[in-house]
């Protein structure tokens, strides 16, 4: 098969083919949407990147943005979620490309990676977009700029640098995409967790008006955001662990390997105010920095679908071992984190009045991170479709359930990818439900092309669509 040369703004692009079942899919790696972010630019808005005149490859993955790495999951192996980490290279504000061959203004779907604000790239493994450019979709992934580069809050520089990337990232879809056989017009940017409040963000933000037409938020929040004054919090503890002033300037002085090595120092701040509690419970030093959450901005009028894992919290307590162990104790901590925990702590009781204190503290994390958001900023839309996905992994001796991250081989239909089997593997040992990943696929997809995944939306009837491998996962009530 010939290599796909194509087109851009900017300029030519050669890619790669895979098969797919007899389909033939394009791939691109690493297409620049922005200028590179050296030195004083990595804390300056994105800037257009400069024309090339030779054919630029794009058959291989380039760098990602400069991270720590992320592997204190304990027994779990968390690799195909953030992938490989820090690959050097300043061309790092990229996006990644998956067409059909033959596709003709087909639906395209725009991701955005989680990581907490601090980790993660497109070019992870399971965020390949074999699957949906297979069923006629053209798949964008895009890396972000993250950490104290993204989303430090600094006097002298623009605040949330990693979201106006990702809106720059958009515009570059909107002007290029349909060179790729993609529909300008017909754009659904879906996210998780840390990505999936940045949809939230976009949806809110002004300046991103017309450049979706759809967003699927899965495991975000729409109250995710830090305030000003739990953003000047970090800034200054930033300041003070590398030893300069709290500005862009100094800032921008210091290397990318110092900034990295400086945020895993940043954790353990009490960012809880008189008026907000930590709405990542002191999961991650960096958020949104906004004066109003989305759930409580005015939304961007598109088609939305949103959801939660049963389990969320999970995650962050059964690979460690933190899950078996849980104490009275445990619960009221976390609990102290919940802006609601009181009247929350009472309606899960009431649902489950066997809950022990390992359900309990891990339900109140997972509302505490996501779903309260979810709720409320599917409640400031009105008329959201609305999942729960609640198919229960079997990994780490069967104490991982259905935990954040869960859903994603599901969605991208990566349930073979290897890394995710195994004794550390995030789906474990036996076969997952191959139907359960056909069924969620082809609803992101059917949403993708007709804002419509195949369920009502939440006010025609009040009810979700559970997702838990069993029969043909029908709607619950909620």
């Amino acid at each position: 098969m010939p290599e796909p040369i194509v087109t851009t703004t900017t300029g030519r692009v050669r890619g790669g083919t895979t098969d797919s079942g007899g389909s033939e899919v394009w791939r691109f790696h690493a297409i620049p949407y922005a200028a590179a972010p050296r030195g004083a630019g990595r804390f300056a808005p994105p800037r257009p990147h400069r024309r090339w005149t030779e054919v630029r490859d794009a058959s291989a993955p380039g760098p990602t943005a400069p991270q720590p790495r992320r592997d204190a999951f304990g027994a779990l192996d968390m690799s195909p979620y953030f992938g490989p980490g820090w690959i050097r290279g300043d061309d790092h504000l990229t996006v990644n490309v998956w067409a059909p061959r033959a596709a003709n203004r087909s639906p395209v779907m725009v991701f955005v990676h989680g990581g907490g604000f601090v980790a993660g790239s497109a070019g992870a493994d399971l965020y390949d977009g074999t699957a949906f450019a297979r069923d006629g979709v053209v798949l964008v992934t895009l890396n972000y700029r993250l950490g104290i580069a993204g989303f430090l809050d600094l006097p002298g520089a623009p605040a949330n640098r990693g979201l106006l990337d990702v809106i720059a990232a958009l515009r570059w879809v909107r002007d290029n995409i349909a060179a790729f056989g993609g529909d300008p017009g017909n754009i659904t940017l879906f996210g998780q967790s840390a990505g999936a409040t940045i949809v939230g963000a976009v949806l809110a933000t002004p300046a991103a008006a017309g450049l979706v037409q759809r967003a699927i938020v899965q495991s975000g929040s729409g109250l995710g955001a830090f305030s000003p004054e739990q953003a000047s919090r970090v800034t200054g503890r930033a300041a003070a662990v590398l030893g300069i002033a709290p500005t862009a300037a100094a800032f921008a002085d210091v290397p990318d390997e110092r900034l990295v090595q400086a945020v895993p120092e940043l954790g353990g701040l009490d960012l809880r105010t008189a008026d907000r509690p930590d709405p990542l419970v002191g999961l991650s030093p960096f958020s949104l920095v906004l004066g109003r959450q989305p759930a409580d901005s005015p939304l961007a009028e598109v088609d939305l679908l949103i959801g939660t894992n049963a389990e969320e919290g999970n995650l962050y307590l059964a690979p460690q071992g933190a899950l078996a162990t849980s104490t009275e104790e445990d619960v009221r901590t976390t609990a102290a984190a919940h802006g609601a925990a009181e009247a929350f702590v009472a309606a899960h009781r009431d649902r489950h009045p066997d809950a022990g204190h390992a359900e309990l503290r891990s339900a109140l994390l997972g509302d505490a991170l996501f779903g309260a958001g979810s709720r409320r900023l599917a409640e400031a839309h009105g008329r959201a479709h609305v999942y729960e996905f609640a198919w229960r992994s079997p990994a780490v001796g069967g104490t991982l359930g259905a935990a954040h991250t869960v859903e994603l081989p599901f969605v991208f239909d990566r349930l073979g990818l290897p890394a995710l089997r195994g004794e550390r593997g995030l789906l474990g040992q036996p076969e997952p439900p191959a139907a359960l990943a056909e069924e969620m696929h082809a609803a992101w997809v059917a949403f993708a092309r007709t804002g419509d995944p195949g369920w009502p939306v939440f006010t025609e009837g009040g009810r979700v669509r559970r997702f838990d491998g069993v029969g043909t996962g029908a709607a619950g009530a909620s």
